[in-house]
């Protein structure tokens, strides 16, 4: 292996030890062959490393991550020292580096140590060596999480072509690698991908467990989340539908396990499906109460069921009556709420997180991006984009209404459609409202800040007077 090549990677940010570097300068001994005689002089080395890692990994798992990183670099030197930087451990301390470093946000840093990893492993075994899935894994989500998600969807498919090399095409290592395929192409805006990713994964799901039918009950649950997050509503109450029949059929209909998959198939029904031609509009009130009354009574009637759960099917159906305008049959219920979050001092928290200030329950997406400006700007060197933000100001009336509203700030001001676009956006929102001693009030001057980013050339020639391309047009087709 080329040791330049690869340890110039990562040797800024890990520098042999000073006595190591004094010892190959003293005697003129290349560096190579000064760590092998320092590992001769330190017979402890191995015990050190030892411990440092598991030190290392009861750091991460407690989340003091500057720490953690600290003793992942030395993990690094150790390993170097004991085993080489072309080595397989080496390969594998660098990505236990990359992975603390991206928990801190350090997105390049980790996307330099993924990176380096990767090419060790390459240059040991091969480019289709099953020890790049992790690394590769990494580095893609480094990607994501650093603002290259045109990078990191390569990455991740190259990670699913390894697992089909290795362990072929129906192996079930490769559904996360997929849901990080989905996720990926969701946020290009490329919806058509993510849903046929997540086809993949069922399609696997099936096949894996089709004689454990209980055991599709989680992966089913998160497509039918994605289903929302992607529209497709009508697809995602046949799959809210389909849990709830493998409970029904392997327990009964009063199985606790029923309550999470009916409130979410209630919650279901305030979205239209726009992904058809012709959507199914089906009534609200007669589709999601009942839903919603099913999931309450089942958590009331059942003695195993926490004070969470209760509260959590009370809230559900509360903010059902809220949203239809019955704020009597509503308020009820919130004070009932109220009480039982009241009952016992560890429920407070709740109290305060569910009751205590307003929470949005029907709200549209606001466009990241205004103009011209797309994610795909990140494949851009000449164009780099810009970060504005627009502030505003509002009331939640005791009905859970906006009123009051007004803008408060937007940097730079002249995207005034995108402006707009908040204003009615907020206008057309539903709030839980702020519950003070089990009755529902006023929330005066609540606030909230959406950070969007833009072309520096578009706002210039917005500046200049020119007529650029209608901005409110295409944040309505982006929030679509």
């Amino acid at each position: 292996m080329n040791l330049s090549r690869s340890f110039s990677r990562f040797i800024p940010l890990l520098l042999l030890p000073a006595a190591l570097a004094s010892f190959a300068q003293e005697t003129g001994t290349p560096p190579e062959e000064a760590v092998a005689e320092s590992v001769t002089d330190q017979p402890d080395d191995t015990e050190l490393l030892i411990q440092q890692f598991e030190q290392y990994k009861q750091l991460l798992a407690d989340g003091v991550l500057d720490e953690a990183d600290a003793v992942a670099k030395r993990v690094v030197e150790l390993t170097i020292r004991l085993h080489g930087p072309s080595s397989s451990e080496t390969a594998k301390a660098l990505s236990n580096l990359a992975l603390v470093q991206h928990r801190n946000k350090q997105f390049d840093a980790a996307q330099q140590n993924f990176a380096a990893s990767i090419e060790i492993i390459e240059d040991v075994d091969d480019r289709l060596s099953s020890k790049l899935v992790n690394p590769l894994k990494g580095l893609g989500a480094a990607q994501l999480e650093g603002g290259r998600p045109d990078l990191a969807l390569g990455t991740f498919d190259r990670a699913v072509h390894v697992t089909h090399v290795n362990d072929g095409p129906h192996n079930m290592q490769q559904v996360e690698l997929l849901e990080s395929v989905a996720e990926t192409n969701f946020r290009l805006g490329f919806l058509d991908e993510a849903k046929k990713a997540h086809d993949r994964i069922y399609a696997l799901n099936r096949r894996y467990f089709e004689e454990q039918p209980t055991a599709l009950i989680e992966p089913l649950m998160r497509r039918a989340a994605w289903q929302r997050r992607t529209g497709h509503h009508n697809d995602e109450r046949s799959t809210y539908r389909a849990v709830i029949r493998i409970i029904e059929d392997q327990a009964n209909k009063f199985d606790p396990r029923l309550v999470e998959p009916l409130m979410r198939l209630g919650e279901s029904y305030y979205y239209v499906d726009n992904t058809q031609s012709t959507p199914y509009r089906q009534p609200a009130v007669m589709s999601g109460e009942v839903y919603f009354k099913r999931a309450m009574n089942i958590a009331e009637n059942d003695k195993s069921s926490s004070w969470s759960t209760l509260a959590a099917t009370k809230l559900s159906l509360a903010d059902f009556y809220l949203g239809k305008s019955s704020v009597s049959r509503a308020n009820v219920l919130y004070a009932e709420i109220w009480e039982l979050l009241s009952e016992e001092e560890d429920r407070l928290d709740s109290r305060r997180t569910l009751l205590e200030e307003p929470v949005p329950l029907r709200f549209g997406p606001i466009p990241a991006y205004v103009g011209a400006a797309s994610v795909r700007d990140t494949d851009s060197v000449t164009e780099t984009l810009l970060t504005g933000t627009i502030d505003v100001v509002f009331d939640v009336t005791s009905r859970g209404r906006v009123t009051n509203l007004r803008l408060a700030d937007a940097k730079p001001a002249e995207f005034d459609d995108l402006q707009r676009f908040v204003m009615r956006e907020f206008r057309s929102r539903v709030y839980r409202p702020k519950i003070a001693n089990g009755e529902p009030v006023d929330a005066i001057g609540e606030t909230y800040s959406h950070q969007f980013f833009y072309r520096k050339s578009e706002l210039d020639s917005m500046r200049e007077g020119a007529q650029p391309e209608p901005a409110e047009a295409q944040a309505t087709e982006a929030a679509n």
